[in-house]
């Protein structure tokens, strides 16, 4: 839904989420102070705005560091609440989801990896993948280094720089990792790569906690 919504803004944007998203039901964008919003009636659904931003991306692990990770998250995942959803759920596959399964990149860390190859169900027949799967493949990463087993956290505002094409049949590496933490506010970053290295796109996300103890 974000990236969705960001494609109403010029140039990089930013969206905050002020209420969930009702699903399979029609809802109106609308000229707001600074970019748009998501209207359901007169309930306010989200802001997208213009913004500018910058990500220092760390150098890209290999892809086969991040098969490993994606196989350790997968193995370890214990919080279900999140196995329907469309980026890491692991109650979907091929053709119903994206399969990205974060997982730590090394043993005791919070920064996480996940591979990433997008098909044709969502590309268009040019093969590019458009952008607002490329927003919801580095949300979760952004996310899953606050995860934890008893609690929940949801996502409170999201910006994507995208730098090159994402293109389907591609191999994709992610990573995402915790810059700081402000009361149950969470912030992180998220970038994705080909599986050689090249940077294709960096996000800066912000998480609530609502549930259980703040990591």
């Amino acid at each position: 839904m974000a990236g969705l919504l960001a494609g109403f803004v010029k140039g990089e944007a930013e969206v905050t989420l002020r209420a969930p998203p009702p699903l399979e039901k029609p809802l109106n964008v609308v000229p707001a102070e600074g970019g748009v919003a998501l209207m359901d009636g007169d309930k306010l659904i989200a802001e997208a705005a213009p913004t500018e931003f910058e990500v220092d991306a760390p150098v890209a692990p290999s892809w086969e560091e991040a098969v490993a990770a994606a196989a350790r998250g997968k193995a370890k995942r214990r919080n279900e609440q999140y196995n329907m959803c469309f980026v890491c759920g692991l109650d979907r596959g091929p053709g119903d989801g994206l399969c990205i399964f974060p997982g730590a990149l090394h043993k005791g860390e919070t920064t996480m990896a996940a591979t990433w190859a997008p098909d044709a169900t969502i590309a268009h027949p040019d093969g590019i993948v458009p952008p607002e799967f490329v927003w919801a493949a580095l949300d979760c990463p952004s996310g899953f280094p606050y995860i934890q087993p008893d609690g929940v956290v949801v996502l409170g505002r999201f910006a994507v720089k995208r730098q090159a094409a994402v293109r389907r049949d591609e191999r994709y590496v992610l990573l995402g990792w915790r810059t700081d933490i402000e009361g149950r506010r969470m912030n992180s970053a998220s970038v994705l790569y080909t599986a050689d290295g090249a940077l294709c796109a960096v996000a800066r996300a912000t998480w609530i906690k609502i549930e259980g103890e703040t990591p």
